[in-house]
């Protein structure tokens, strides 16, 4: 099986990349997570292995709007051809991830060291033991799982089991809809829908409308949940705005008046069944493929308040209208204008449809046709991969037909150089200073520099520029990741890294060199040794969270990033030597008296930004970066050398910062 081979290969080859040849069961989780959130099966996840007695979990994902918790339960044989996994084998894990979460109803955090990642995931069980509403467990295994666990009930709480085998994972790799499609039994949530049917036929469609009682569609979504809103830019959103708060208030306060005042939802199905009801009417019985692409936000309302707020939805009906797509190959065609032109609440840009938009397809071109230099003294130049979708890289390796074409495919384009779009996205979140948006993790980082993005109108295609400058700081990232590996924390890698580079970047106001990154493929020794001392400070920042809480949430809030952003870490000057100027774009002055501002400068005494320099080094009331360029505008002085505009800009800001902290008055500042 050519597909279990490259799995393998995979595995190895992520092992040898991070430093982590010991924990391949861990690499094997987390590309199994990464298949599952591409076919839409989860959200995100994070993994941490944790074994005792008779307890396993490898990883978990926690739904907060659903009040649900994923365990993932880990059997990595490391086999090639796949071997069959034994049932006593299949139930004995899933016995002992049901054990951990028993023991973390009752408590099990006490007994747990605090600053690990067992400790969360058993204190955020325990805190949410209240609304828990289903715990599913989904065994992973690079074998063949043929057989079947029944279900049960833990303290009230359904526990539900799902297992995922190489052989299914293949499957839904292969298929090229990526993901299982959801079939829905209507009379399973209560009754068959009514419907209208279009009047006249349509080669590409048919389309019905139906109205939901709002009971039906809170018992959809709470069994499939986000799967049911994978095609709408709404899902993930998260609320910004009014909207929500006016929906949630008609829903607690009016739901006789719900189908009036909203607009509904549009949705579209691979299929429908259909009954004739005695009436002469028609009704819907079930549904394959249901996907809500405009209307996110009703949906999630209705539910949210029916479990949070406990709402009589009796009287609560909507309005949806269900399209037919009747030639399977125009669904990703037809399905984003759908969402486009039906949805009137929030702007939607282009790039809102992920993968498939031209910023992320023209990165894909970019990269198969961009040669990173050569380093190290060899000759051979290779190219960094964009995966714009999982399994791009296996696919096109697979083209390959002969063992020397494969080599040549490996020796082009090597594992260490693939990318991802969620990777991209934490490249460049960390790149501009939201490490607590990138703890949240890939597929939730990747939305928010979606919608970031888009809100901050700054979607572009990007060029051959921006190629270069992305891989640098992917360079930094993953060098950053190593160094910090081999420091041994413990746990929580991930959030330091994220939390180092981001200090890092805001303490040299992004004057980190990429094109010298880029160029040389690699970090200077003075950049590596200040990566190691910034992480030093960042570990002992997030383990720390306040009351003891739970570290992985606290490394998701803007407050831990914000106090972090406050220390003062003394770095070293050959750094700053290192760094680059000031671009002119991310300097804030008007222009428009360049020459005075200049001159302002010049008349300042070279002793005075010598003092500048030596007071902020004892007292860190300047940013690293600000205290260097003070002594170096001292130098220039002294030397009778005028200030380049960059440095007159940065000079008026540090001396503005002075008379904020009372260190020079007004007059000292212009008359220096």
């Amino acid at each position: 099986m050519e597909f279990a081979q490259d799995f393998q290969q995979e595995i190895i080859s992520l092992s040898e990349l991070e430093g982590e040849e010991n924990f391949r069961e861990d690499q094997f989780t987390r590309l199994f997570m990464d298949y599952l959130c591409e076919f839409d099966e989860i959200e995100d996840g994070d993994v941490f292995s944790y074994r005792g007695r008779g307890m396993q979990v490898n990883g978990y994902s926690f739904s907060e709007e659903l009040d649900k918790i994923i365990f993932f339960v880990t059997n990595y044989t490391a086999a090639c051809p796949p071997e069959s996994i034994r049932k006593s084998d299949l139930e004995a894990a899933i016995k002992r991830a049901v054990n951990f979460f028993k023991k973390a109803l009752s408590g099990l955090h006490i007994s747990l060291e605090e600053a690990s990642p067992a400790f969360d995931l058993a204190l955020q069980i325990y805190e949410s033991k209240e609304t828990l509403t289903e715990l599913k467990i989904i065994f992973i295994t690079d074998g063949l799982a043929k057989s079947e666990v029944p279900e049960e009930m833990v303290y009230g709480i359904p526990v539900k089991i799902q297992i995922w085998d190489i052989e299914r994972l293949y499957r839904s790799w292969s298929s090229g809809q990526k993901r299982e499609a959801i079939e829905i039994n209507f009379k399973e949530h209560g009754q068959s829908i009514p419907c209208l049917p279009m009047p006249e036929k349509n080669p590409n469609y048919k389309t019905y409308l139906a109205i939901f009682p709002g009971q039906v569609l809170v018992s959809i979504y709470g069994q499939y949940g986000p799967r049911l809103l994978e095609r709408n830019v709404r899902s993930f959103l998260q609320a910004r705005g009014n909207v929500n708060k006016g929906i949630r208030t008609t829903i607690r306060f009016e739901p006789h008046m719900f189908l009036a005042y909203n607009n509904g939802l549009s949705a579209v199905a691979e299929s429908i069944e259909l009954e004739n009801l005695e009436s002469g009417s028609i009704a819907i019985t079930a549904v394959k493929d249901l996907q809500v692409v405009n209307g996110g936000q009703t949906t999630a309302s209705i539910y949210h308040a029916f479990k949070k707020d406990k709402a009589d939805l009796t009287e609560l009906f909507v309005q949806v209208k269900l399209t037919v797509i009747l030639d399977s190959s125009k669904i990703d065609e037809i399905v984003p204008r759908i969402s486009e032109y039906a949805n009137n609440q929030n702007k939607i840009q282009t790039a809102d449809f992920s993968a498939n938009d031209p910023f992320h397809r023209k990165m894909e071109e970019l990269s198969r046709t961009i040669w990173a230099p050569a380093n190290n003294g060899v000759q051979r130049q290779t190219r960094w991969f964009y995966e714009r979708a999982r399994g791009q890289y296996m696919d096109e390796k697979a083209r390959a037909s002969t063992p020397a074409q494969k080599k040549q495919f490996d020796n082009t384009h090597p594992k260490n150089q693939l990318f991802t779009k969620t990777d991209l996205a934490k490249f460049e979140n960390t790149w501009n200073q939201l490490p607590h948006i990138v703890s949240k993790g890939a597929q939730k980082c990747f939305n928010e520099f979606t919608v970031l993005n888009n809100e901050k109108s700054c979607v572009s295609i990007p060029d051959q520029r921006y190629f270069e400058k992305l891989v640098a700081k992917a360079i930094l990232f993953r060098r950053a990741e190593k160094l910090i590996q081999e420091q041994k924390y413990g746990g929580y890698r991930a959030n330091i890294v994220t939390y180092t580079l981001a200090w890092l970047i805001y303490a040299t106001q992004k004057r980190i060199n990429l094109d010298k990154i880029w160029k040389s493929q690699e970090l200077s020794p003075v950049l590596e040794k200040v990566i190691v001392q910034i992480s030093e400070h960042a570990h002992r920042h997030i383990i720390n969270a306040p009351g003891n809480g739970n570290i992985t949430e606290w490394c998701k809030k803007a407050e831990c990033w914000d106090s972090f952003k406050k220390y003062h870490i003394q770095l070293p000057d050959q750094l700053f030597e290192e760094l680059i100027e000031v671009e002119q774009n991310e300097v804030n002055g008007d222009n428009s008296n360049q020459s005075e501002i200049i001159e302002n400068i010049k008349k300042i005494d070279s002793q005075l930004w010598f003092d500048i320099a030596a007071w902020s080094k004892e007292t860190n009331n300047l940013l690293p970066w600000q205290r260097s360029l003070a002594f170096s505008l001292g130098k220039i002085a002294r030397q009778g050398i005028p200030p380049s505009l960059k440095q007159a800009i940065q000079a008026e800001i540090i001396l503005s910062r002075l008379v904020e902290i009372g260190y020079i008055s007004n007059d000292e500042k212009i008359t220096s």
